[in-house]
């Protein structure tokens, strides 16, 4: 699995934080498909919206964003729109929401729980997983010992335990056998 872009724009395309809000470079697209031959899983975290808009319109192989939000509880410029979480899905894609407040618009287990709610109602509970990103760059809502209290908190909002089980780490775990090479 590659990420095409972090903090900054680069050869590949334009990142969400960058400065030319384009979209993929020819280079890019040149690496996004050699990238689906070699059955590579391309990650959309940290993307331009452009660029978003760019490997969609190339990609033939299910999408990955590890780790973000959604405008559609946290409005900012690194979170995903409801087109995006729509087309990200309809390549067979899994979006993993975040745990950081930047993501959720909030620092509590229940704007995370907000998040996941909203992107399972919008396009399907199949298609949403954890995002944690417990790499220390970031201030995480939660540590890993605190994953049960996400449980807690869609239980709180209504999610059936199945679906909550999906999100808790089945999606994920089928999406990584379905995708990657044997």
């Amino acid at each position: 699995m590659i990420g095409l872009t972090h903090f900054f724009d680069n050869e590949l395309g334009a990142s969400a934080h960058g400065v030319s809000h384009t979209g993929i470079t020819e280079f890019g697209r040149q690496a996004v498909e050699r990238m689906e031959q070699l059955n590579i899983l391309i990650d959309l975290s940290h993307a331009a919206p452009k660029l978003i808009d760019d490997v969609l319109a190339i990609s033939k192989r299910p999408l990955i964003v590890s780790h973000s939000g959604v405008k559609g509880t946290c409005d900012n410029v690194r979170n995903l729109s409801d087109d995006h979480l729509k087309k990200i899905a309809k390549t067979g894609g899994l979006i993993g929401i975040a745990m950081f407040d930047q993501a959720v618009c909030g620092n509590n287990v229940a704007d995370i729980a907000k998040a996941i709610l909203y992107a399972a109602n919008l396009i399907g509970v199949e298609h949403i997983a954890l995002g944690s990103d417990f790499d220390g760059a970031i201030n995480a809502i939660i540590e890993v010992r605190g994953l049960p209290l996400i449980v807690e908190a869609l239980m709180r909002l209504g999610m059936p335990y199945y679906d909550i089980s999906l999100i808790m780490g089945e999606n994920m775990e089928q999406f990584l056998l379905m995708n990657l090479p044997k």
